[in-house]
């Protein structure tokens, strides 16, 4: 199951180092390897999300998520997406801008770094909103009870997790758009902090939306499809996990991408503290995405979600982290090992503490809806 699910992931991983080597010597082999580290390190947040997500589609369109999904991460945000900022910010043709990149590294890198705010903006507010959905909703299992409970009764409240959004973006263009600056040639970012930012909300509205809508229109084949598995179970046969299809199943994917996209801009720029050199960058954040990738699979299909229940919510809870820290960093510097730290301690609490449930659940004699209030809040 291991080298099933994390083969391709070991594949990815020799032949890159081993590019790395051949083709630019031992310090691009190290360089390489330590991305690959930093990508894993700063997403594993990232693989618990989208296991949450995964779990709803059928093997099928796990494949493709491991397969052309895996080429939109690397090639799209890893390689193209750093590109495509730079040619945007300079005004310039991509291949001018890969160009730049070899050529000139340095200039490169500060054409990322003027791009930040339009893309901490655009990633923070998509991220933003996936925590806010996630926190206002009234769900069976709550982990930290005394923050959960209140916040699912103000989520009755229509569109307040927009509007709650749309503030945080306000407050960070007012007071953390860089103004601007004659002698440094910098340009007032708010204007592209706003717009950015309603971009990013927009994005998630409208993937969230149609991905929510075919997924409501499913609901009945859903049922229908549970029914048969335990139909399944009662005569001894496997059930067959069929999972959504069709429309809802693409546009669950093209969600997945997004979310993706969203989480890999910590790396993406925290790359540049570590080297300027763009097929470096490529290649060791590409390994680290596809250990996420592997990763997320490999907790859907053995149903870490569901006997660990709290996961999902640390996950989330790291979301909301990352998507203040995104916005914050419109002005001020955040070191990215900080940012990775606080995604990993927020899941290992909700590990530790989702342990605890299990283990008073079976000292109780068994899970029960009285006992699905165990948790870290009571």
């Amino acid at each position: 199951m291991l080298l099933k699910t994390f083969g391709w992931s070991f594949a990815i991983t020799a032949i890159g180092l081993a590019a790395a080597a051949w083709g630019w010597g031992w310090e691009a082999f190290g360089i390489v390897l330590i991305l690959s580290i930093l990508e894993i390190s700063l997403s594993f947040d990232n693989a618990v999300v989208n296991a949450g997500v995964l779990k709803k589609l059928n093997a099928f369109w796990q494949r493709i998520f491991l397969t052309i999904g895996i080429l939109i991460a690397v090639f799209g945000m890893r390689l193209v997406f750093p590109i495509v900022i730079v040619a945007i910010s300079a005004k310039v043709g991509p291949i001018e801008a890969v160009n730049l990149a070899i050529d000139k590294p340095e200039t490169y890198e500060a054409l990322v770094t003027d791009a930040h705010p339009a893309i901490a903006a655009f990633g923070g507010m998509f991220l933003l909103m996936i925590f806010l959905d996630f926190i206002f909703e009234d769900r069976d299992i709550k982990w930290l009870t005394w923050i959960e409970k209140p916040l699912a009764r103000l989520g009755q409240v229509p569109m307040l997790s927009v509007c709650i959004a749309l503030i945080a973006l306000l407050l960070s263009a007012m007071y953390f758009a860089p103004e601007a600056h004659v002698s440094t040639g910098h340009a007032d970012k708010a204007a592209t902090v706003l717009l950015s930012g309603v971009a990013g909300l927009i994005t998630y509205l409208l993937v969230g939306g149609l991905s929510g809508h075919f997924e409501n229109r499913l609901e009945e084949q859903e049922e229908a499809e549970e029914a048969a598995e335990e139909e399944a179970k009662k005569t001894g046969k496997e059930p067959t996990l069929v999972g959504l299809a069709g429309r809802a199943a693409f546009f669950m994917f093209l969600y997945l991408e997004v979310l993706d996209a969203s989480f890999s801009f910590d790396g993406v720029i925290g790359a540049f503290a570590i080297t300027n050199h763009i097929f470096w960058m490529a290649l060791g954040l590409g390994i680290g995405a596809m250990y996420v990738r592997s990763l997320t699979v490999y907790l859907v299909r053995q149903g870490t979600l569901d006997d660990y229940v709290y996961l999902e919510h640390g996950a989330h809870y790291a979301i909301g982290a990352l998507a203040v820290l995104l916005l914050v960093t419109i002005k001020f510097q955040v070191n990215e090992i900080v940012t990775g730290l606080i995604g990993v301690a927020l899941i290992a609490w909700s590990f530790w503490d989702s342990v605890r449930r299990n283990r008073a659940l079976a000292d109780e004699g068994g899970p029960s809806e009285e006992k699905s209030e165990v948790s870290s809040g009571v």
